[in-house]
């Protein structure tokens, strides 16, 4: 029995159909292979970054043309002013984040509060600690697994750790100035009065140890404590760090923060000039540039040292 004869243009038609389906669901399922790859290798490639010491790690990894949003206070380095923003600190604009459809989300443990919100939104998302040095070299090679930087992780702990090393070294078996940071005080105001200071707080306190000095503050475990004139006195600090946030803007004049501590002419720090101004933006951010505040301090504190052999 004769079969019916299909014609040739329908058989051509549905040959290309097959030919265009078939590479099609290859080219899906490569697709699918290279996505489970690149995330396999940690290859983020829109990453939104919460925290100002993310975003300074992210680019420090050389990340920075992955980074899709960071938060309004995020401003260094300058290519940040180009990026979207997504909310501040503790009020992150979930809309704004799924607007950037980012394939990674960085957050401080802080922002812990937030992961609900990011996980009902189905995004992926990294958590990392940045209270503490320890926690700051830890989140390196973290955020680098994941985004494909591992060995620049690597390597930043590496420099990182070698620098501290050369500072311990140098300061071994000098005697540890008692060091006192202000965090916030007012300012310009002819008087000390209630200062906020760095006590165990796991940073400065550490930046401190680390450049060869000894927190001053040595009463309790308060990460910030509100000290007096007469606490200061007591504590007798020899290095005092006034952290002074628009000193370099010109907002308040170097002489008139100085002349503030013109009543405390007891304390050794005082008495000796050594109260020292500091308003660089890497002083208020905990991170990967905080190896130039514990350079800086070192400086400060062992003067008598040779820094530039």
């Amino acid at each position: 029995m004769n079969r019916p004869r299909v014609p040739t243009k329908i058989v051509f038609a549905a040959i290309i159909v097959l030919v265009f389906a078939g590479s099609y669901v290859a080219r899906r399922q490569i697709e699918r292979a290279e996505a489970r790859a690149t995330r396999s290798l940690g290859g983020a490639t829109r990453i939104v970054s919460m925290a100002p010491s993310i975003t300074e790690t992210l680019y420090a990894l050389g990340l920075g043309d992955r980074v899709v949003g960071v938060t309004r206070y995020c401003n260094y380095p300058a290519e940040t002013e180009n990026k979207a923003r997504v909310g501040g600190y503790l009020d992150p604009n979930f809309e704004a984040v799924v607007a950037l459809d980012p394939d990674l989300v960085v957050m401080l443990v802080e922002h812990e509060q937030s992961l609900p919100g990011f996980d009902k939104l189905g995004l992926n998302t990294l958590v990392v600690r940045h209270k503490d040095v320890t926690g700051i070299l830890e989140s390196f090679p973290a955020i680098g697994r994941r985004c494909g930087r591992e060995a620049e992780a690597q390597r930043m702990v590496a420099d990182i750790e070698t620098r501290i090393e050369r500072i311990r070294r140098k300061t071994a078996g000098l005697a540890r100035p008692r060091v006192m940071f202000t965090i916030e005080r007012t300012a310009g105001g002819g008087s000390i009065e209630d200062v906020y200071i760095a006590g165990a707080d796991g940073f400065f306190d550490k930046i401190i140890d680390l450049a060869g000095g000894q927190n001053a503050y040595r009463q309790d475990m308060v990460r910030f404590p509100v000290v007096s004139h007469e606490g200061i006195l007591r504590m007798n600090p020899q290095v005092i760090v006034d952290m002074t946030p628009g000193l370099s803007a010109g907002r308040v004049a170097k002489e008139t923060i100085l002349a503030d501590w013109q009543q405390l002419g007891q304390v050794e720090a005082v008495k000796n000039h050594r109260v020292h101004l500091m308003d660089h933006d890497y002083a208020f951010v905990p991170g990967p540039r905080f190896i130039l505040l514990v350079e800086e301090l070192a400086r400060l504190i062992h003067p008598e040292v040779d820094w530039e052999s």
